[in-house]
């Protein structure tokens, strides 16, 4: 078992890296921070929602990077519950089970990938502390199949007793409410262990005991199991309580994999079939029921709709109080659309939602992406029906949740409205984060969502980075003497046109774009510090004065390097050759660069190449400083007050693998230095008012956030403010707490 307070091998093993000696430096000292979520609402995928059979208005919502949730009737809003803590792989949800007797009890699988430890995470107290108690089996909360339909259950009938549908390891079950775990032997795969497993291997994808076949303080004996192996009997059944199993006779062809069940009123299992485990990469499917009764089977598929009928079936949700009441979702029926279908009668009639829906994102406005209305969603893995109102249901989509209290209106003549139902949710990867000293607080780059300018940290942006819309945003510059002029880059949005541009420029602290198209374009650009010059990172950089009118190549620079602009130097840009540690300086705005002697820099850089453009370029340059430079590298943290000639080590005690720079202290004139950087192994948000000479930790016990930390950013107007973009739980943003 794994305590929460301290930090373990476990985590040592996912972050190792470089640390230092500590001289004169109060590490251990936290400065008192107020930390809150930069609001955006939702972004990512969800796979599935559980509405608790116990208490009305408790629910949870599990993600497959951002850890879990619970919705707070009292306050309306998502609660975030594993911020406290410090493993990045306890973030990756494969699983929520909720004990059937006591709605306090929480049950949480946990594991990111199959690379990475896996726990179950235990509460007595809906998620407020936690008890961690390590898996001896791998999981992969955001790997393929994380759609999947529960494979962590509890016995409605002995709630110590729990099964886990494992990916690779076979059927496990725990006898002490999952603190210890053994494999069911009995059951007809074993799995070989996620070293020797096939790519996307995702097993097991539900288990469903039958709280009819046993009595209170006498376990189940009937079990379902779905199995998305290739090549067997995918729904396989227990009567005896997991001590000898069976295929289900007359089920489904074998091409169809079953990849969420559910029990009905009357003993009906209902489930969906999909050809593949997504959430991409499906192309049919069906829904079929099973009467546990009189094992029969029964095809009830809802008709295909108006246009092509490519996709499967994924999301489900029956209503166990309301018999015949259940919901169903196609998944990857791109060209149509995919659509939600009730039945009130078993599935044999069916009711198609989304035609009869209207979608109100006023509070989450990016749902439209650049459009005039807002899709009604992909990747529709979870349905929840409220078991205390069936008007009352929700279900996830690849970027939102959306939720009703007018599910009743189906059939009524009046239309069915969904909103967003993620006030608290901030699920998203955060690639790149610039804060301006004018116009909107923030700017900032994410996966999938292109990205925003943040006018008001509270409320979802209006201000969306679209004409173009990319997928990933990973680069933004601002022109230091300039700062309305900014620009960005990265990569192409889903089923956007072949050629479309990967970069772009504003003339208003980002509210407004512009695309640029530049020959061979990387999706990374930068500008000059008056904002005349943008300089598009190709294998030979290219730079444009007419805002991509015409585009020259840049002369000087070895192929592959990327050249920064001095903050406030006008005309001035540096270059590293991470090759050969040479330095290049352009003094023209960036049509020829010159190499320079440079010394203090260590002798192997190569190891300080980014791996994508996600990441942090290690040379950078300090606002309203001509000439000073920073580069951050594996080796340590260095620092030029002369453009460059000289660089010397800063040994602060930790070693910087992220910096940004913010409003200088009071009596001060150099800017606020901001890191992420790791003290023993642990990474964490840290500051220095010394030019690095001694830095103090400004994030505790409370906001670990798993270590998901990307990137980080000062506010040059506001003294003390940082912001953390995460990967999984948005950006965060961090104000000294008053004494």
């Amino acid at each position: 078992m794994r305590h929460l307070s301290g930090w373990t091998a476990r985590s040592a093993v996912l972050l190792a890296g470089a640390c230092f000696a500590l001289p004169a430096l109060a590490a251990h000292s936290v400065v008192p921070y107020r930390w809150r979520s930069v609001r955006v609402g939702g972004g990512g995928f969800a796979p599935a929602i559980v509405f608790s059979p116990l208490q009305r208005g408790l629910a949870y919502l599990r993600t497959d990077m951002g850890g879990v949730y619970r919705w707070s009737e009292r306050q309306r809003r998502w609660r975030a519950l594993e911020d406290q803590l410090g493993v990045s792989s306890d973030f990756g949800i494969e699983s929520i089970a909720l004990d059937p007797r006591n709605a306090n009890v929480l049950y949480v699988a946990a594991g990111m990938y199959p690379n990475q430890p896996a726990a179950i995470l235990r509460s007595r107290d809906r998620g407020a502390h936690w008890r961690i108690f390590p898996t001896p089996f791998r999981m992969g909360g955001n790997m393929p199949g994380r759609g999947l339909g529960e494979r962590l259950a509890v016995d409605p009938n002995d709630p110590a007793i729990l099964y886990f549908g494992s990916r690779y390891d076979g059927l496990q079950r725990s006898v002490d409410r999952g603190a210890h775990w053994r494999q069911v032997t009995s059951f007809p795969w074993r799995g070989r262990g996620w070293r020797a497993s096939p790519p996307g291997q995702a097993g097991i994808s539900f288990v469903v005991p039958d709280p009819a076949s046993g009595s209170p303080g006498h376990p189940s004996q009937r079990l379902f199991v779905g199995l998305t192996v290739a090549g067997r009997a995918h729904l396989l059944s227990s009567t005896d309580g997991g001590v000898t199993w069976r295929a289900v006779p007359g089920q489904p062809a074998a091409d169809l994999l079953p990849v969420q069940g559910a029990l009905g009123a009357r003993g009906r299992l209902y489930i969906t079939y999909s050809n593949g485990v997504g959430p991409n990469g499906i192309t049919a499917g069906a829904v079929y029921r099973y009467d546990t009764h009189n094992g029969r089977w029964r095809n009830i598929t809802p008709p295909a709709a108006s246009g092509p009928s490519q996709g499967g079936f994924m999301g489900l949700a029956v209503d166990a109080a309301r018999p015949g009441l259940l919901l169903v979702a196609t998944v990857d029926r791109w060209r149509g659309g995919d659509i939600l279908w009730r039945s009130l009668d078993g599935g044999r009639l069916w009711q198609n939602v989304r035609a009869h829906s209207r979608r109100d994102v006023a509070a989450t406005p990016f749902l439209r992406w650049g459009g005039a209305h807002a899709r009604f969603g992909w990747w529709i893995a979870g349905i929840a029906i409220d078991p205390f109102d069936p008007s009352h249901a929700a279900y996830t989509t690849g970027a939102t949740v959306y939720a009703t209290d007018t599910l009743s209106n189906l059939g009524r003549g009046r239309e069915v409205l969904w909103k967003p139902w993620v006030r608290g949710v901030e699920q998203t990867a955060v690639l790149t984060l610039v804060s301006p000293p004018h116009g909107p607080h923030l700017l900032s780059g994410f996966g999938d969502l292109s990205g925003f300018a943040h006018e008001h940290l509270g409320r979802s942006p209006s201000e969306q980075f679209v004409h173009p819309v990319f997928a990933n945003t990973d680069d933004i510059d601002e022109a230091g003497l300039a700062p309305a002029v900014v620009v960005r880059g990265g990569t192409r949005a889903p089923r956007s046109a072949p050629g479309a541009p990967t970069l772009a420029y504003s003339l208003d602290y980002g509210r407004a774009w512009h695309p640029l198209r530049a020959p061979g374009s990387t999706g990374q650009i930068v500008v000059s510090p008056r904002g005349r010059t943008f300089i598009a990172i190709t294998a030979t950089p290219q730079f444009t004065r007419d805002h991509g009118a015409s585009w020259h190549k840049v002369r000087g620079l070895p192929r592959g390097t990327h050249p920064i602009a001095d903050r406030a130097a006008a005309g001035r840009f540096y270059a590293i050759d991470l090759r050969t540690g040479g330095l290049f300086v352009s003094t023209d705005g960036g049509a020829v660069f010159h190499q320079r002697e440079t010394r203090g820099l260590p002798q192997r850089l190569t190891p300080d190449q980014p791996r994508s453009p996600e990441q942090q370029w290690p040379l950078m340059a300090t606002p309203g400083r001509p000439g000073d430079l920073w580069f951050v590298s594996r080796a340590g943290l260095f620092h030029s007050r002369d453009a460059g000639r000289t660089f010397r080590a800063v040994n602060g005690g930790v070693h910087v693998v992220a910096l940004g720079f913010g409003k200088a202290p009071p009596g001060h004139h150099y800017p606020t230095l901001y890191a992420l950087a790791r003290y023993h192994h642990v990474l964490a948000i840290w500051r220095s008012e010394d030019i690095g000479r001694h830095w103090r930790r400004l994030n505790g016990k409370r906001h670990r956030y798993g270590q998901r930390f990307r990137c980080i950013a000062g506010d040059p107007r506001i003294f003390g403010r940082v912001y953390v973009g995460t990967d999984g739980r948005g950006i965060i943003y961090g104000d000294p707490r008053r004494r």
